[in-house]
């Protein structure tokens, strides 16, 4: 029974074929495409100011050097949402709870972060691992936890995303078979687990939305400290 509730983050197969590529596929079909029309549809216009605002917002603090990136994120951050939306509908499989899935997506965008600030500014992106007015002895310690804690921004940030979504995901699994094993016996008490589970799922709504969010401004923050 302990083993059946982790079921659900195994990549499913059909036909001997994974279907994580179809999971990770889909979101993109589900984006309206721009027409020839002089006026959008509600789909259209409703994206299109989300991106905006979501742009606006994320980019204000950034220079006009790291505005490039605003097509990326945003893309990214709708891409997300859409992955951990999908997630919790019934007989679907959420690809972001694969720790690999989200490494692969965090490693590379944080590279380019790191690349883009030894590039265009290295002494100040080499200052960052050390701060100022610290103390000569403490130096060569200080340089290598901030070396360390460097490489760790990515681990963070896929470990992040995927611990949330993993946890969500298995207590409203532990909390429906509980309701539904109390239906029999306890039907009052399993009313009030039902009546949890529902509030339970709105807050995973939340959190997959809020998690979207969260992985994509901690990017725009280590953009920000290299352009």
């Amino acid at each position: 029974m302990t083993l059946s509730f982790f079921d659900q983050f195994m990549s499913p197969v059909l036909l001997g074929i994974p279907l994580m590529a179809l999971a990770l596929t889909l979101p993109w079909i589900l984006f309206p495409a721009l027409t020839p029309r002089w006026l959008n549809s509600r789909m259209l216009t409703l994206q299109s100011w989300f991106i905006g605002r979501f742009s606006h917002e994320l980019l204000l603090p950034l220079s006009p050097a790291g505005h490039k990136w605003a097509m990326l994120f945003a893309s990214l951050m709708l891409y997300l949402i859409s992955l951990n939306m999908l997630g919790l509908l019934p007989y679907t499989f959420t690809p972001t709870t694969q720790l690999s899935l989200n490494l692969g997506l965090a490693v590379p965008l944080w590279l380019a972060t790191v690349i883009i600030g030894m590039r265009n500014q290295p002494t100040i992106a080499l200052g960052h691992l050390l701060p100022e007015g610290t103390p000569t002895p403490l130096i060569p310690i200080l340089i290598i936890i901030e070396t360390i804690s460097l490489f760790i921004r990515p681990i963070a940030l896929g470990v992040r995303l995927t611990a949330n979504l993993t946890a969500g995901h298995l207590l409203i699994q532990l909390i429906a078979t509980a309701a539904f094993v109390l239906l029999p016996l306890m039907p009052t008490v399993a009313l009030l687990t039902g009546i949890l589970l529902f509030l339970l799922t709105l807050l995973e709504v939340a959190v997959a939305m809020i998690q979207a969010y969260v992985f994509v401004l901690l990017l725009s923050l280590y953009l920000q400290e290299n352009v």
